[in-house]
């Protein structure tokens, strides 16, 4: 899902569970977001690990200025 208005970007891979749980909790509370998939989109891998400190974890999720890395579910 992109949307013009998305806040939140996600970086994702496809064989992660806790990216296929965030992309589901977003989805079900109507949250804006962009994913970007690392398998697909040229120079998200080095984006990612750039924010990871060099760490090759999805999800990695962009809320403005805060990373949050991994994820737990909503709260």
């Amino acid at each position: 899902m992109t949307q013009e208005t998305a806040t939140l970007v996600i970086y994702t891979h496809p064989d992660c569970d806790g990216s296929e749980m965030a992309i589901a909790d977003f989805k079900r509370d109507g949250v804006p977001f962009k994913q970007i998939d690392i398998t697909q989109v040229p120079g998200a891998t080095e984006e990612l690990l750039k924010l990871t400190g060099g760490e090759r974890i999805t999800p990695v999720i962009l809320d403005g200025e805060m990373v949050i890395i991994g994820y737990g579910g909503i709260g």
